[in-house]
């Protein structure tokens, strides 16, 4: 079997929205880099892909810690997030192509803090975000000649991120039965993030035998946007601490994701198991770094599996979570400056996520 399908995650990623699994926001859908589309790269002028992404986030952690208490007390965060990732791609001559990549995204954040308060009774209520996110156009290149390098190859791709997501989107915070507050959203399901960025990425694959290789993918944004100006309050009054340490606005992140592992095939069936880290930084690599952001990552054992069709090919990965790691943000570690006392927020992450989807040549 000669087709080895590698779900690669970064193609067009996030559009920036590389989404999370979580309240870390890493927006993240999935593109595509096979051997197949390698060889018939000169005579496959298009290919569609069309992934879906669902995860359901809960547990909180500081550090690498959880916070079971939260789920024991009823106070945990849930975030339902879905996005529908369209991609299409164009081959042109010479292993060039270039590609367009537009999320769908609909979020659901349930809380009790951002509403009637932690504790309250019925003051569970729910926050909604559903829209277009940041469209992506990318540039890509297959470094290597395939009939020089018929066992392995290499892509490289540099795209450019723009801020299509609203950033801003709003919706209502119950406070009781009497008062409902219209403030932006929490940024974990914002369907932006406010930035123009530029994206980085390498996919490669190398085959041993007709039916047994090996997979990577590296996908990193970077944003030079330090903050999007859109406050925190959730449509209430800015705290003093939030002013003081910088988190009274939205921070515009990096992000990154690293994906590995190995795939068999047998005939039109390919299984696939690896090690797959998504990461947002607390610092980014270009630009400034304040504003409010829950930086950390998740690393996860990702299996997965593609069928087949003469110009189709189908597949499911499931990522499930082996270490979450919420780390210290910069004002985590301004705070903890200032006050001489260890300060680490939390986040809520999700035990799996799921990654459905197709691609078609035409």
């Amino acid at each position: 079997m000669k087709k080895l399908a590698i779900l690669s995650i970064a193609c067009l990623l996030l559009t920036l929205h590389a989404r999370s699994q979580g309240c870390v926001a890493i927006r993240s859908t999935g593109g595509f880099c096979t051997r197949d589309q390698a060889l018939s790269h000169d005579s496959t002028k298009w290919l569609l892909s069309v992934s879906n992404r669902y995860f359901k986030s809960f547990r909180h952690f500081v550090g690498t810690e959880e916070q079971k208490q939260r789920i024991e007390q009823g106070t945990q965060v849930i975030n339902h997030a879905y996005t529908l990732d369209l991609a299409l791609f164009r081959n042109l001559k010479n292993g060039w192509s270039i590609g367009l990549d537009v999320p769908v995204i609909a979020n659901v954040r349930s809380s009790m803090y951002e509403h009637g308060g932690n504790g309250v009774k019925n003051a569970r209520h729910s926050t909604h975000a559903f829209g277009v996110g940041d469209i992506r156009f990318a540039v890509y290149k297959w470094l290597f000649d395939q009939t020089t390098m018929p066992k392995g190859n290499i892509q490289a791709g540099l795209g450019l991120k723009l801020p299509t997501g609203d950033y801003r989107y709003q919706d209502f915070f119950i406070k009781n039965d009497s008062t409902r507050v219209l403030g932006p959203v929490d940024q974990s399901i914002q369907l932006g993030d406010g930035g123009t960025g530029f994206t980085t990425e390498i996919n490669a694959y190398y085959n041993f035998t007709e039916n047994f290789g090996v997979y990577g993918n590296f996908y990193y944004l970077f944003n030079p946007r330090e903050q999007n100006g859109v406050s925190t309050a959730r449509g209430g009054a800015v705290s003093a601490d939030a002013i003081k340490y910088g988190t009274s606005v939205m921070s515009v992140p990096d992000q990154m994701m690293i994906r590995a592992g190995a795939s068999a095939s047998f005939k039109k069936f390919t299984f696939s198991a690896g090690v797959r880290d998504e990461c947002e930084p607390s610092k980014d690599v270009i630009g400034g770094s304040m504003g409010f952001r829950r930086p950390g990552y998740i690393i996860s054992i990702e299996p997965g599996v593609n069928y087949q069709f003469k110009k189709a090919t189908v597949y499911a990965y499931v990522p499930f979570a082996v270490k979450r790691n919420r780390t210290q943000s910069v004002a985590d570690k301004l705070k903890t400056a200032d006050t001489g006392v260890y300060t680490q927020g939390d986040a809520a992450f999700a035990d799996y996520l799921v990654n459905i989807g197709a691609s078609f040549k035409f």
